[in-house]
């Protein structure tokens, strides 16, 4: 019984230590890119100066008696 508790108790320390550093990165990563570079959500802006090209035309079939 002893041992059980000498190989988990240190395998138990490590997991939290482990916790709290992910923790403690996640959330300095987090705050930095909220300073830098803000997430937007919605559609990419093109570059300047690119021009968008129009949407192609709808997809029709033929009203004919070919299709049937």
């Amino acid at each position: 019984m002893g041992m059980v508790v000498v190989i988990s108790l240190p395998l138990i320390i490590f997991c939290l230590l482990l916790g709290f550093g992910c923790y403690y990165l996640g959330r300095y990563k987090g705050r930095q890119d909220v300073r830098t570079n803000p997430q937007v959500f919605g559609d990419p802006v093109p570059p300047p100066g690119f021009g968008s090209t129009p949407p192609p035309p709808p997809h029709t079939k033929p009203d004919t008696f070919d299709n049937v």
